[in-house]
């Protein structure tokens, strides 16, 4: 018997860049019969909000060589074979006094490549290239344990809200493309990971206070009501990423990462927002998150926070790195 003959690779102009798809026609979600095209013309539809989530960040890829059904790989270096024009910054990991070249986009060629190369979901830093150590991203982690009905983590959300307002700092709310919410908030890279993961278990007290049935931020697993919403403040520990705004999630649903408006956040249903539906929506309100970088938000508030509890006898549990991890 013949072998069966591989579609023609189709080129797609991208910005100033040519990027080749090879196998266009390969499945990626099963379910829904999307293609590996699909998925690259998805992160068209989406440009300016996808690059705008990655720029100059370093960024862990979640490759699926044969679908979202086979293996996941988890990329931090840069897979061989890139053209000159994809960005890189080289990270060092001091735990093993490794470095790796990690990918870093600064234009949408980048990101198209990357799903050539098989990549369905960008799990970016909270630091840029110019000082990888500083973070300027501040990210909120509404993450629901097994038994957390979503309506826990919109409560969660709301309050989350009402507490940015009364710091005076902008949040940006998403869904994390799973069973969560994440909010974004912009902070001038003036700190370590150290310190604003430590002001992000400040604030993810203040949370737990308001909602105290709803709302946990016990460090191990095995310590949680299985039924409450953890405030995973450890998100913003050095080398922990997150699916980036926009980002496709490798779940047979092709859910995205997707931008809400606060409004929004109370009656969403994140299995509505796929590669399917995220294109018409970001044709007709544009990138909900364009806005952030211009919203930057001094965390010394919730560096006294941090300060109080601690003289209170609050502990604050050692960076995972050298530590463990509380999600084992």
């Amino acid at each position: 018997m013949a072998a069966k003959a591989s579609t023609p690779a189709v080129e797609l102009e991208v910005g100033e860049q040519t990027v080749r798809i090879s196998n266009p026609d390969r499945l990626y979600f099963p379910a829904l019969g999307l293609t590996k095209l699909d998925l690259a013309q998805y992160y068209v539809a989406v440009g300016d909000g996808i690059v705008r989530a990655l720029r100059e960040r370093p960024c862990m890829l979640h490759r699926y060589p044969t679908g979202v059904e086979g293996e996941k790989v988890h990329q931090k270096r840069i897979p061989h074979g890139a053209p000159p024009w994809v960005d890189t910054v080289r990270v060092h990991f001091p735990r093993y006094n490794r470095t790796a070249d990690e990918f870093c986009v600064t234009e949408l060629a980048q990101v198209i490549w990357a799903v050539q190369m098989s990549t369905v979901e960008f799990h970016p830093w909270n630091s840029r290239r110019a000082d990888v150590e500083r973070p300027d991203e501040w990210r909120i982690d509404l993450d629901p344990m097994p038994l957390a009905p979503f309506e826990r983590v919109q409560r969660a959300a709301a309050v989350t809200h009402e507490i940015l307002d009364e710091l005076g700092a902008a949040g940006w709310p998403k869904t994390s493309g799973g069973s969560g919410l994440h909010v974004y908030v912009r902070i001038a890279p003036e700190h370590g990971f150290a310190e604003v993961r430590r002001a992000a278990l400040a604030f993810a007290r203040e949370v737990e206070r308001r909602l105290p049935d709803d709302v946990t931020t016990t460090w191990w697993r095995r310590d949680r009501d299985p039924a409450a919403v953890f405030v995973d403040y450890n998100q913003n520990a050095r080398d922990h990423t997150i699916a980036s705004a926009y980002s496709v999630r490798g779940f047979p649903d092709a859910r995205v990462s997707a931008p809400l408006t606060w409004d929004e956040v109370a009656d969403v249903d994140p299995r509505e927002l796929t590669v399917v539906t995220m294109p018409e929506r970001y044709a007709a309100l544009g990138d909900l998150h364009a806005g952030i970088d211009a919203a930057v938000f001094d965390i010394s508030p919730l560096l006294d926070w941090a300060e109080r509890d601690e003289k209170a006898g609050a502990l604050t549990p050692t960076d995972p790195e050298t530590d463990g991890d509380p999600a084992s």
